[in-house]
């Protein structure tokens, strides 16, 4: 056996390798590799089962004697097992024959026998060999040409899971070839991550190559389940969009309960929540979307792993989770073990650090039962509506859902949800308009700027991030509730920033950006433009690279540009604009000249493009030197275009010079953007808090906007039970109340006598003020008002109601203020009781509380209106004459834009108050309300106020006209109007208004008035169709506008 191994060496090998050196290598082969399990059927070569095919001639010896590394190394055992598990899942017809096709002696499966299997020295699938050894459970996408393609393992899950045809067909005798065409690469790694696999894409290096000489390739990135592919992002005009990341997720026991440890490669960071329960674990894993899941030894009952993990007792529920899903064993100390996996499956190097953003957990309460989180709805569940969509708005999605339904899962500290509801209740309250809270992934963010790959769009929306936190500091109200999330904001980054430093760093981080970056609105990068010139070619060749920098900091590229398009404009003028108009002279039937100045865009080319244009007897007329100097256009290899296309060499030569000069510029441009992307690496950790501030702002804005919205009516208890039960729940409540309860009570002490039940839910309140918890207590004992009550924060609120049509009717609102009336005898005539008895009802009610009838009263004019009223009348008046004596004075330094608006809004004051006066006048308000316009600039929106109540707006449209509306849902209506095209950064002003009616009086009055004040409207016809607003007001001191 010796002998022939010994012969299986020379015969192997070069005859020129050493002999000892041979037998040394073989010897340190046999006793140091692992034997790999193997099934039957399975196809695994050994240096055995290769002797027999080696002893049959020296000839095939020969042919394979450079095959030299496809024997399996020791470490590579478990990835080909892993791979081998990977095809057993194939489904498809197509993938199931090139599973056949495989070989697994070596990373990518490749039988070398077979066509175009070949792992010599020099060879393609040797250097994807290499590329793969690196990274030995990643799909392999190699650039070749046009194309990006895969062989053996990979071509096989490109087949299965992306949709892909094989090369070569099914029945090929050649190794499994798959590929995708450079267009549709994302498309694919979409596909492929979706299904849980990671991708490493390897680019070869463009430009000219020496014939028959293999270009360089290199690994330009990854692409793994929520972490995508950002390899030249800088240089394109398009997003990318980035899903929440994936972490790799390691569990553990210890005597604190299981532990969760969750690790983010593209953040670098990790977090580790400890003593946490079975079920908590289990709703963890459920709610989260992980990468890859590792399970602890401590999981184990025992250190020798003897028994069934957790199928029995104990540990049934995660057993149970687990059970079926893809983990790995790890042992030793659990976070340093974790992290060291996710450096060696991510090729990250083992000397880079991760950031411990843990929270303490402490004072946290604990996270939610998957049975609770499930019935309430916060985990998608068959049959249960979802919370999350009662709690936002059904058009919200993304970054702000997600925080929403983790706040949810996993409750905050007291504090912090202190902090969260003290926000909501001033955003609810707020009258400024809010910024648009930009909202973008922190991994996003990290990703881009690590690798140098944020492009123009990226930065200025960064730059809206930073510029959001500055006007949230500058503004009154929303300064206090900017300094109210940075709690939260440090819960969920791990970071924690001062305000006054988080601002600072913002505004040098814009001032930054805003120096290098060419914002929105800048018009000194128009494209090139020269009559006999197709428009298409500029806009293509310059469009990739214009308008995403300063011109000022590429001057020299730029115009160097322009010199040479100029050049190319002369050049086709003078060498084939005579030919055109030769062609354009001759008048002939059909089958004569043809000939234009075309832009052959595959070739990134002008030439000209004619047939029969040569004359058939040249007599030195015009164009026919040009002619002469005609010649096929070809294309970059060389070849021949076709038979209608031609160039001169003037024409090329201005040609290349352009090429050359965009070219140049592109890169200078390329390389400013990622100059700055390297700057702000140093403010990674201020662009991360400020854009998960700006998340949660977002995500509660958006739950107190949809609040306010559904108006938030809860179904009243109709359950009716006896004293005795009604004082042993109240006994539970007071016992387990604390200063973090809330406490709901209706109808309190209605069971018993009412002198003594009044008494007792006045003694109840006071113990309730005492403890000091949140709460609501409603009840119809109106005595309760008069007893000498012992209270510090509670307060009194009552329901308020409205008239309509004659009839009261609730808001389901609560008002500041004491209620003793109530909605009895319409609620009793609502449910059928007769008119007759409703009557003899209010008889005795006012009998015994010596009242006369309002509303008769009111009738027959016996009440007038408060004297306060007057007096408001009067300051009304004096604040229209100020508005109107001041009215024609606008700032020279307006621009024209501004001179609009403020003209526009002086006259929605003066018609509006003028109206409000007239109908105060004839009682038709109760009270008089002071008009305010509130302006709503670009990247604004109306604050969650305005929705639910009534107002009037108008909006500014880009070619200066006006559109006047009314809504009791301001923010919505102004969100669809920015929604259509050229009206994203609309700006409007409202008024908000008492009532509906009301604003449909101002909305139409204001549709009449406006124009005959010289502003041009686009729906002007909607007063033609309306009843209010016609009432004869003076139009003589409201002509202001000429």
């Amino acid at each position: 056996m010796h002998w022939f191994a010994a012969k299986s060496i020379i015969v192997s090998f070069p005859r020129w390798r050493p002999l000892t050196l041979l037998l040394r290598r073989l010897s340190a082969r046999r006793f140091n590799a692992l034997p790999l399990p193997l099934r039957q059927g399975e196809r695994i070569n050994s240096f055995k089962a290769e002797r027999g095919r080696i002893v049959r001639g020296a000839t095939k010896a020969t042919r394979r004697s450079k095959e030299s590394k496809y024997l399996i190394e020791e470490e590579d055992n478990s990835h080909i097992m892993w791979w081998k598990e990977k095809m057993q899942t194939c489904k498809k017809p197509s993938s199931i024959q090139l599973v056949k096709r495989l070989n697994y002696s070596n990373l990518l499966g490749l039988d070398v026998s077979l066509k175009n299997g070949s792992l010599k020295e020099g060879t393609l699938n040797m250097e994807l060999l290499q590329f793969k050894s690196k990274f030995p459970r990643e799909v392999l996408l190699c650039r070749v040409g046009d194309f990006y393609e895969a062989v053996g393992f990979d071509a096989c899950i490109l087949v299965e899971h992306a949709g892909l045809n094989p090369f070569g067909g099914l029945w090929s005798d050649s190794i499994p070839r798959a590929g995708c065409p450079v267009m549709n690469l994302r498309q694919t790694l979409v596909d492929l991550t979706r299904n849980g696999f990671s991708v490493c894409i390897v680019e070869e290096i463009q430009g000219p190559t020496q014939a028959r000489t293999r270009k360089s390739r290199f690994i330009s990135g990854h692409a793994h389940p929520g972490s995508p592919y950002v390899f030249g992002l800088a240089g394109v005009d398009h997003d990318v969009d980035f899903p929440e990341p994936m972490p790799v997720v390691g569990i553990s026991r210890s005597a604190k309960g299981y532990c969760m440890i969750s690790v983010l490669e593209t953040m670098k960071t990790f977090s580790v929540e400890d003593g946490l329960t079975e079920e908590a674990i289990v709703t963890k894993l459920r709610t989260c979307c992980y990468h890859y899941l590792f399970l602890h030894m401590s999981l184990r009952h025992n250190s020798s792993g003897t028994s069934r993990w957790g199928e029995f007792g104990e540990g049934g529920l995660l057993w149970g989770e687990c059970n079926g899903k893809r983990f790995e064993w790890f042992d030793g100390t659990p976070v340093n073990e974790l992290l060291y996996k996710v450096r060696e499956l991510y090729g990250i190097d083992q000397e880079a650090t991760f950031r411990n953003v843990t929270v303490s957990s402490e004072k946290r309460p604990r996270p939610l039962y998957l049975g609770t989180a499930t019935q309430i709805g916060a985990i998608p569940t068959e049959g249960i509506p979802s919370l999350l969509k009662v709690l936002l708005p059904s058009n919200c999605f993304g970054l702000p859902v997600l925080y929403i339904r983790d706040l949810l899962l996993n409750p905050p500290p007291y504090v912090i949800a202190s902090a969260i509801q003290s926000t909501c209740k001033l955003m609810s309250n707020i009258t400024c308009p809010v910024p648009e809270f930009t909202c973008i992934s922190a991994a996003k963010l990290v990703k881009l700027l690590e690798s140098k790959e944020a492009n123009h769009i990226e930065f200025r929306r960064i730059k809206n991030v930073v510029d959001e936190i500055s006007h949230m500091y500058g503004s009154s109200e929303l300064s206090a509730i900017l300094q109210m999330l940075l709690d939260p904001t440090w819960v969920a980054t791990g970071l924690k920033i001062e305000c006054k430093t988080l601002v600072k760093e913002c505004e040098l981080i814009s001032h930054r950006i805003g120096e290098i970056v060419s914002l929105d609105g800048e018009k000194d990068h128009e494209i090139s433009s020269f009559p006999n010139i197709p428009e298409d070619f500029f806009e293509d060749m310059e469009s990739s690279w214009k308008g995403r920098v300063k011109r000022v900091h590429a001057e020299k590229a730029f115009a160097e540009v322009e010199r040479a398009a100029e050049a190319l404009s002369k050049a086709v003028t003078e060498d084939l604009l005579p030919i055109i108009l030769r062609v354009k002279a001759v008048m002939s039937p059909l089958g004569g000249p043809k000939g234009e100045i075309s832009y052959a865009r595959e070739h990134e080319a002008v030439w000209f493009k004619g047939k029969r244009f040569a004359p058939s007897v040249w007599s030195g007329s015009h164009g026919e030197e040009q002619i002469k100097l005609l010649k096929p256009a070809t294309d970059s290899k060389g070849r021949k275009v076709g038979e209608e296309w031609f160039t001169t060499s003037k024409v090329e030569d201005a040609l290349n010079r352009y090429h050359e000069a965009c070219a140049k510029a592109k890169a200078e441009v390329l390389e400013l953007l990622r100059g700055l992307s390297a700057e702000l690496q140093t403010e990674i950790n201020v662009l991360v808090f400020s854009s998960m501030l700006l998340v949660i702002a977002r995500a509660l804005f958006l739950h107190v906007s949809e609040g306010r919205r559904r108006k938030w009516v809860f179904p009243t208890l109709v359950e009716f039970s006896k004293s005795s039960i009604e004082m042993s729940e109240i006994r539970s409540i007071i016992t387990g109340a604390s200063p973090r309860s809330l406490v709901l009570m209706d109808e309190i002490c209605r069971g018993t006598e009412m002198a003594k039940g009044t008494c007792i839910a006045g003694s109840i309140v006071e113990i309730l003020d005492h403890i000091g918890c949140l709460g609501i207590i409603s009840t119809h004992l109106h005595g309760i008002f008069d007893l000498p009550l012992t209270r510090k924060n509670a307060v009194y609120k009552a329901m308020g109601t409205e008239s309509a049509d004659g009839h009261t009717k609730p808001t389901w609102k609560l008002i500041d203020g004491i209620c003793r009336e109530s909605l009895a005898f319409e609620t009793a005539l609502k449910e059928g009781i007769p008119e007759a008895i409703i009557r003899r009802a209010e008889e005795l009610y006012h009998s015994i509380n010596g009242r006369a009838c309002s509303e008769n009263d009111m009738k027959n004019g016996n009440l007038s209106p408060p004297d306060s009223g007057v007096n408001g009348f009067d300051e009304a008046s004096d604040s229209l004459r100020r508005t109107s004596n001041g009215f024609t004075h606008v700032s020279d330094t307006l621009n024209p834009i501004e001179i609009l608006q403020k003209e526009v809004e002086n006259a929605v004051i003066i018609v509006c108050q003028r109206k409000l006066i007239d109908l105060y006048k004839k009682r038709s308000l109760s009270e008089l309300a002071e008009v305010t316009c509130v302006m709503v600039r670009a990247r604004e929106q109306p604050p969650p106020s305005t929705i639910g109540a009534s107002s009037v707006y108008v909006l500014f449209r880009p070619d200066k006209k006006l559109y006047v509306g009314q809504t009791d849902d301001l923010v919505g209506r102004v969100r669809a109007h920015r929604s259509k095209e050229g009206m994203e950064n609309a700006t409007c002003l409202y008024v908000v208004v008492p009532g509906k009616s009301v604003a449909s009086e101002l909305e139409t009055l204001l549709i009449n008035q406006l124009p005959r004040q010289g502003f041009r409207l686009t729906n002007k016809a909607d007063g033609k169709h309306r009843n209010f607003g016609t009432s004869n007001l003076s139009l003589e001191s409201l002509t202001v506008h000429q």
